[in-house]
């Protein structure tokens, strides 16, 4: 039985995906809608057919993708009994008839309630919500009375990514690190004046950016998290946070400004979007949408970087000059970066990372080689920009003494940054934008990793002609550009399996692929007017993270699952859970993919899905909870007896304020929407999905 989705309407039907106009506007500085800032004519996979030979000794055959047309408007799916229940030819064609280890749960039904909805058998908590207050002397949230002081005491603004880390010797407590991406000023202050904030409002949004770590406690009895308050762990990074910038253009001309000529040391982090947990316990952030928070710049390396000729959203560079670029031209360099943070050490000045590369950071994930050298993954959330790995030169080292620390804590400031360039095995003629399948009967191909730059004690040699080493680092997306890297439908999270190896890639959406004077479709990016977007997975020669070769295909390409232009690994597609635009990603304790939606454009509201990446299930993909309105569903942390997310902006509709809400999330009618954290577990204590 089919049962069509609600359809959400909003006051601009040209935002792309599911987002609002006014999470355009706060949240990446109406990315969508300036110019694509990559302009170059780089090579697109297609260009050039494979060597199939050596693609197929590389990865095993993929099943038959069945694609066609574009997706239309109108959506319907399975309900959520028919996701669970298979006859005995669906049995056949997908294997046992029983979900994936991990899975067992019955899909949640597509949905617009302002809650977050679970599977039945499961139940809920809010861990900690914005302005909860978990340093010493921070007082009770009050939104009418509050103040830069207390908010940077204070749990901040739409939480993103989320780590777990453990805490030995304090039975039952674990600390947890949470992003802060960015803040909606429109849903913080009543009465907001957008032409003309007040100093004061300005200096609680520096407040509620950034960072923070707060010691979580589990009830034992019933998987309930909660937090703890005042821990001496505690603690929070904002917007003027003092931080050390280190790797090859640490102290570069590039990062000079008035107030800092060493450049070496950074006032904060800015939209931290998702991140990473690093083996040797430190978490890493990436610095995304940078871009928004700087004004009136003039040249065309900003431009490249989408940094606006005019005045900002947010016009903080009324109220310091390091925003404006035209006073401070340099201090936009300084953004953009992977930040590491030691939870462990309240003491600690966190760092960026520049030997990282600087562009729109989604996420930065980390797989240590077989001799101990970490290999980090990152993603540039941007229309037509690309992917990276850092291969560090240094290996880890285990203990927890100062001195292993402080040797761990620079890992990732010497070795190769180096882009992704992918070709397909299909003649370019084949791959129309229609979602049509080429004539070997599936999308993937083979690709290389391109080195940029190498950063060594002694220094940095650049392998980009025409740009010194320095200019790598700080530049990096003109590096790609010259390489000739793949353009990509806007790559943010990146995961590589615990278990397998397999790197997985969120690819969101991209509505300008095939547009007049833009990049067309190739083989890894097939579709026109991609609103939906896809998953690749990429499997690295000899399952190596420091080869420079790998294969890929495309996992799943998302829409709803009625129209032909999908694919679900090839499991049946009746079977299956509609997503939209997949964002960010995570693997449970069993090697199943969770993922994250960002904007789903299927008329519903967002949520986190469970996907099997192995075994005769492999493709099964069931949706385990929705966001409340106007949210997006982050961080996803899935443990063996709980689910975390980060809830972000609630509430952020076109036309909501304090004064007119458009979420009583979560806490009910006349009380403020607030972004915040939320645990998740099943009834009667049993493993998740089992």
């Amino acid at each position: 039985m089919r049962i069509p989705l609600p359809l959400i309407s909003t006051s601009n039907g040209s935002h792309p995906g599911g987002r609002s106009a006014m999470t355009c506007r706060f949240r990446c500085g109406d990315a969508c809608f300036h110019e694509v800032p990559n302009p170059t004519a780089n090579p697109y996979v297609g260009d050039v057919i494979a060597d199939a030979l050596s693609r197929r000794s590389m990865m095993r055959a993929a099943a038959v993708v069945t694609v066609a047309a574009a997706a239309g408007t109108a959506v319907s799916v399975p309900e959520a009994k028919a996701a669970t229940t298979t006859g005995e030819a669906a049995a056949k064609a997908a294997g046992s008839g029983r979900a994936a280890r991990g899975l067992r749960f019955n899909p949640v039904v597509p949905n617009t309630a302002d809650t977050v909805t679970v599977p039945d058998g499961y139940q809920q908590n809010v861990v900690i919500r914005w302005g909860e207050p978990i340093l010493r002397g921070a007082p009770a949230f009050d939104p009418d009375h509050q103040t830069a002081a207390t908010q940077a005491g204070q749990f901040g603004y739409n939480c993103d990514f989320l780590s777990l880390l453990p805490l030995p010797g304090e039975r039952g407590k674990q600390l947890l690190v949470a992003n802060h991406e960015y803040t909606d000023e429109v849903l913080m202050f009543a009465g907001y004046d957008e032409a003309n904030p007040t100093r004061e409002q300005v200096e609680i949004a520096w407040a509620a950016h950034g960072l923070s770590a707060v010691v979580v406690e589990e009830d034992r009895r019933t998987g309930k998290l909660t937090a703890v308050p005042r821990h001496h762990l505690n603690r929070r990074v904002t917007a003027t946070t003092e931080f050390r910038v280190t790797g090859p253009a640490a102290g570069s001309d590039l990062l000079k400004t008035s107030a800092d000529p060493t450049g070496t040391k950074v006032l904060g982090t800015l939209n931290n979007c998702s991140g990473g947990t690093t083996p040797w316990g430190t978490t890493l952030h990436g610095e995304e949408n940078f871009n928004q928070y700087f004004g009136n710049a003039t040249r065309a390396t900003d431009k490249r970087y989408g940094i606006g000729t005019g005045g900002t959203e947010r016009k903080w560079e009324l109220f310091d000059k390091r925003f404006d670029v035209a006073q401070e031209p340099n201090e936009v360099h300084r953004f953009g970066y992977v930040v590491e943070f030691d939870p462990y050490d309240p003491s600690s000045t966190p760092r960026k990372h520049t030997a990282l590369g600087r562009f729109k950071h989604e996420a930065a994930t980390v797989r240590l080689t077989a001799d101990g050298r970490p290999v980090v993954y990152s993603g540039d959330d941007e229309r037509f920009d690309y992917f990276y790995k850092f291969v560090s030169s240094k290996r880890m080292k285990h203990g927890t003494s100062r001195a292993v620390r402080e040797h761990n804590l620079s890992l990732l400031d010497e070795g190769t940054l180096y882009v992704a360039k992918l070709t397909g095995d299909s003649p370019a003629i084949e791959i129309d934008g229609t979602g049509k399948l080429p004539s070997d009967g599936e999308f993937d191909g083979s690709g290389e990793w391109i080195p940029l730059a190498t950063a060594t004690a002694k220094g940095a040699v650049s392998h980009v002609d025409g740009m010194t080493a320095e200019e790598v680092f700080v530049f990096t997306r003109l590096a790609g550009d010259k390489v000739g890297a793949t353009k990509m439908d806007r790559p943010e999270d990146i995961e590589p399996s615990p278990l397998t190896g397999k790197v997985y890639v969120a690819l969101t959406n991209n509505k300008d692929r095939g547009a007049t004077g833009k990049a067309g479709p190739d083989e890894a990016n097939p579709r026109n007017s991609n609103k939906h977007g896809h998953v690749l997975e990429l499997t690295e020669r000899w399952n190596r993270p420091e080869s420079t070769r790998f294969a890929w295909s495309l996992f799943l390409v998302a829409g709803d699952p009625n129209d032909p232009a999908t694919y679900f690994a090839g499991f049946p597609k009746d079977k299956v859970s509609p997503i939209s635009c997949p964002d960010n990603v995570a693997f449970d304790p069993y090697g199943n993919l969770w993922i994250s939606t960002d904007g789903a454009q299927l008329g519903v509201h967002d949520g986190l899905f469970g996907v099997a990446t192995r075994g005769s299930r492999r493709g099964e993909l069931k949706q385990f909870l929705t966001m409340p309105a106007g949210a997006e569903t982050c961080g996803p942390i899935i443990q063996e007896r709980r689910v975390l997310v980060a809830v972000q902006h609630p509430g952020e509709i076109d036309g909501a304020s304090v004064e007119n809400p458009a979420s009583t999330w979560p806490d009910g009618p006349g009380k403020l929407v607030r972004p915040a954290v939320v645990a998740v577990w099943r009834a009667d204590g049993c493993a998740i999905g089992s």
